[in-house]
């Protein structure tokens, strides 16, 4: 028996079946170009790739024609639908409400359509993923997997803002956070790569990808992070300016005559490296024409790699020390610059980092520690598996063993 975790967007629905028997992906894959006539599903499993090409108009035609490639082929990992033990879809804001993953009810769905007015680009999408795999999964039960439960442990004084608090009290304005399930998986595996109790150590979770975020997290409970009321505040990143002094939009929109929807995709979607490059998002283009001498992209890194250090710095004030630090994402992940970038200066912190190693550590699998013999804070680069922690919490709620004190994730 299976379970299948869904990732829904917009226009695109991922996908995975995990085997808990064996703890193991059957298959990983993705549905692209939701709504149109041209959608394609691209699915690996082992070493195999599938392609199929069908029109999906909507969220029940892509998880449809999820099941049915699910359903072909020798290795079919759910040739019988019947295989499917349970649903995890990712939800994206939980807002208050959810502090862990829960069951879907049709009460819970209606605090999702609630929440959608804290995030109107993420949760409509992950509804519908919801509405499509009930419909086409009658009977087989539905979990949601909140990217913000993990940050709903940060104290008070970490995730309010200095707003008029009727604003918080009315209208819920405050700091959520976000990639909560990634910070939550590479903690604790920092945790066994270390070989020291979780509850014992003081890390900053960096998950640098497009989007881009920091977590403070104190005997494995996040009590600071970068990322706010919505994802664009906080780090530099690929296309969201991150943190600004907020007269600045106010500023230009009288100035240019900007309407909300226009500067909120400025901010958005026209800012961070775009904005100050001018033509690339993408790190790997952006390393590679600063080393041809483009002064933008140059500057670009400057200002990403200063944003980590400072953040890094701040967090290990608020948790009174530092313990290591743990890059993850495709950036955090692959990019040997960034992480000795972000690093420079953090020698007082007594972070000295091994350039061979750091150099060694691009594209892997492996989890590494890349700081060198002496340090007093380790570096490590833990690959992030979210999908595990969305299957094995879905799993634990079926169960009735999430949440319970014996409960324990696979990976820790």
């Amino acid at each position: 028996m299976s379970v299948l975790t869904l990732n829904c967007g917009s226009s695109s629905v991922k996908y995975s079946v995990y085997e808990p028997a064996r703890r193991a992906f059957l298959a990983r894959g993705v549905v692209e170009r939701v709504g149109s006539a041209d959608a394609f599903l691209k699915e690996k499993r082992g070493e195999r790739e599938l392609r199929l090409e069908e029109a999906a108009p909507d969220h029940v035609a892509a998880v449809r024609l999820v099941l049915r490639a699910l359903g072909e082929g020798e290795d079919a990992p759910a040739r019988d639908p019947r295989a499917i033990r349970a649903v995890g879809h990712r939800a994206v804001h939980g807002g208050e409400r959810f502090a862990q993953s829960a069951l879907i009810t049709d009460e819970l769905v209606r605090t999702l359509e609630e929440l959608s007015v804290l995030a109107p680009l993420h949760n409509p999408p992950n509804l519908a993923g919801i509405r499509a795999a009930q419909a086409l999964l009658p009977g087989v039960p539905q979990v949601a997997v909140f990217d913000t439960a993990f940050h709903q442990s940060m104290p008070r004084a970490a995730y309010l803002y200095a707003l008029p608090l009727a604003w918080y009290e009315r209208h819920g304005i405050r700091r959520y956070g976000f990639h909560g399930t990634s910070h939550l998986y590479v903690s604790r595996r920092a945790a066994v790569v270390l070989g020291r109790p979780l509850a014992e150590l003081r890390l900053v979770t960096l998950h640098i990808g497009n989007g881009a975020s920091a977590a403070a997290v104190l005997g494995g409970r996040s009590v600071d992070t970068s990322m706010g009321f919505t994802p664009l505040e906080g780090l530099v990143m690929g296309t969201r300016s991150g943190s600004i002094d907020p007269a600045i939009p106010l500023y230009v929109m009288e100035r240019e005559q900007l309407s909300v929807a226009q500067m909120d995709k400025q901010l958005n979607k026209q800012s961070g490296l775009l904005g100050l490059t001018g033509r690339f998002n993408d790190r790997r283009d952006i390393e590679a024409a600063a080393a041809q001498g483009d002064e933008g992209c140059r500057l670009a890194i400057e200002l990403e790699c200063r944003a980590l250090s400072k953040t890094i710095g701040a967090y290990a004030a608020v948790m009174g020390g530092l313990d290591a630090v743990v890059f993850t994402a495709g950036v955090g992940e692959n990019s040997a610059l960034i992480r000795a970038r972000a690093l420079q200066g953090l020698g007082f912190l007594g972070v000295r980092l091994d350039e061979e190693k750091n150099q060694a550590a691009r594209g892997g699998k492996a989890e590494l520690d890349i700081a060198a013999p002496g340090s007093r804070v380790r570096v490590l680069v833990i690959p992030t598996n979210e999908e595990l922690v969305i299957a094995e919490d879905t799993l634990g709620i079926v169960e009735g063993r999430f949440g319970q004190p014996g409960f324990r994730y696979s990976f820790e």
